[in-house]
């Protein structure tokens, strides 16, 4: 019997490239998706919630939504919102999966707290190449907008763009082809489990001290029945 598993879900590639190899895994059973957010946005992606909403639409999954009171909350705030929100989510789950990919003290830091409330802690990604993971997107064909950069890793003209190979040749040497550093986050607009896809108009590119951020607005658009 495979494990009712939910993902931890950022909107962006990362997050889907692990729902994509929970859904064809014979081991885990995906029922849900969860985000924190804070006043109506995911941090750093700066997603609003309601395209979060889209996405779990075309997904057919629920979305739990967890709000925090800051973007770095105390760890006992942040941790104790997630266990809570999970517990009393309604979903029967056996184990959490995230989309981190360095082995830098991340994964013990995700047990600390999801495994004493009962839970498996599960990471597809975890220790892979990012180059391999950056092929493995594009192969997928899973289409991905950059929405933040930091402008400490990259000019604000990396904002907006699509995440593809040329993107990927574009980064200079010291930036990670996957952003795992935070030099850059991303929104997904369509993938092979979504329903149709999201189209975006995008409008701004929102300039903070640091980073940039692009703004959009956004809708669904159906698959094709041939």
């Amino acid at each position: 019997m495979k494990k009712n598993v939910i993902i931890s879900w950022s909107s962006g590639k990362d997050s889907t490239l692990t729902l994509e190899r929970l859904l064809e895994s014979d081991e885990y059973h995906v029922v849900g998706l969860y985000t924190t957010f804070v006043k109506d946005e995911v941090p750093f992606q700066a997603t609003p919630i309601k395209v979060l909403e889209l996405q779990a639409q075309l997904l057919g999954l629920p979305l739990i939504k967890i709000e925090l009171p800051a973007v770095f909350p105390s760890n006992e705030v942040y941790q104790s919102s997630i266990v809570k929100a999970l517990k009393q989510s309604g979903l029967k789950i056996d184990a959490v999966a995230f989309g981190d990919m360095f082995c830098n003290g991340i994964a013990d830091y995700r047990r600390s707290y999801i495994e004493p409330a009962g839970w498996e802690c599960v990471f597809p990604l975890m220790g892979q190449d990012s180059q391999v993971l950056a092929q493995e997107i594009i192969r997928r064909v899973i289409k991905t907008l950059v929405v933040t950069v930091d402008g400490n890793a990259l000019t604000q003209d990396y904002c907006g763009r699509w995440y593809d190979q040329a993107f990927i040749d574009s980064l200079p040497k010291s930036v990670d082809p996957c952003g795992e550093n935070g030099e850059f986050h991303t929104l997904v607009t369509q993938t092979a489990s979504f329903k149709g896809s999201i189209e975006l108009q995008l409008t701004d590119i929102e300039q903070g001290e640091r980073f940039s951020y692009q703004r959009y607005t956004a809708k669904i658009l159906p698959k094709p029945v041939f």
